[in-house]
């Protein structure tokens, strides 16, 4: 999102990634940037930005720039009709869009849709310091047992980074997992993001450290091993961690997505 756009998003707003038409949105707000850089250190870097304002469709597919330069362009995976749609933000603090996912489905074959970009090297922190966050709206009714905003890999089969909202309840949580050892390794929040509002999520892991922040405050933490180290194949996604069957669909709107390295 951002203040000021071309005229052209106006239209874009009318459309939808994946075929849909536009959604209703809350005002959003922007999310933090990395802490700046120190005499010491030198400032993150953002590898992949998705504000959502510059979407598109070519060759009969939902297209999201990466807003960092780096090439990172996502596109739309969906089943049994799914589709990611483009919602305007009129508001009181910011104008732009974000992107709104499936609502809650208890049938058999839900809708269901993400947007993915292929696997690069620069997505992999290995044992390095990494950040990333998103801007995320979700109401209390579309609450579910668990809902993945940006993951890279899978803890069952490898390695893993993922933000997620998990449970009733509404807690955000951060996730690191490797193929070293069984254990999954959550940062879990003591606050709640389920209701409705706009709310800024950020996790941050340097070292052994894993953080999770929610509107720039530090609600959650936990512990990692200095050797645990994520590199895998698969697919960043955004809104689940794919398109199949039980892909843990984030049931919201997301706006700002960011992963930055250092």
């Amino acid at each position: 999102m951002s203040a000021i756009r071309p005229a052209v998003l106006a239209a874009a707003a009318l459309c939808a990634l994946g075929g849909a038409g536009p959604a209703s949105a809350a005002p959003s707000r922007p999310a933090p940037e990395p802490a700046a850089a120190t005499a010491e250190t030198a400032a993150p870097v953002i590898v992949a930005r998705y504000t959502f304002d510059t979407a598109s469709k070519r060759a009969g597919g939902a297209v999201v720039e990466d807003d960092s330069g780096h090439g990172h362009t996502l596109t739309s995976s969906a089943g049994h009709g799914g589709k990611v749609r483009l919602a305007e933000l009129p508001g009181k603090i910011t104008t732009g869009l974000a992107a709104d996912f499936p609502t809650r489905c208890a049938g058999k074959k839900c809708p269901h849709a993400v947007l993915q970009t292929p696997d690069s090297p620069e997505l992999n922190p290995g044992t390095g310091p990494i950040r990333y966050g998103a801007t995320v709206r979700l109401p209390k009714k579309e609450t579910g047992s668990g809902q993945n905003i940006v993951q890279k890999g899978y803890s069952a089969s490898g390695t893993q980074y993922k933000l997620q909202i998990d449970g009733a309840a509404g807690r955000p949580s951060c996730v690191f997992a490797d193929a070293a050892g069984p254990a999954i390794h959550v940062a879990l929040s003591d606050v709640s993001v389920s209701d409705g509002a706009w709310h800024r999520l950020e996790c941050r892991r340097d070292g052994t450290s894993l953080t999770l922040l929610v509107d720039d405050v530090v609600h959650g933490t936990a512990t990692l091993p200095a050797t645990l180290s994520v590199v895998n194949t698969v697919p960043l996604s955004i809104g689940g961690k794919g398109n199949g069957k039980d892909n843990d669909q984030f049931h919201g709107m997301l706006d700002d997505v960011w992963i930055a390295r250092g």
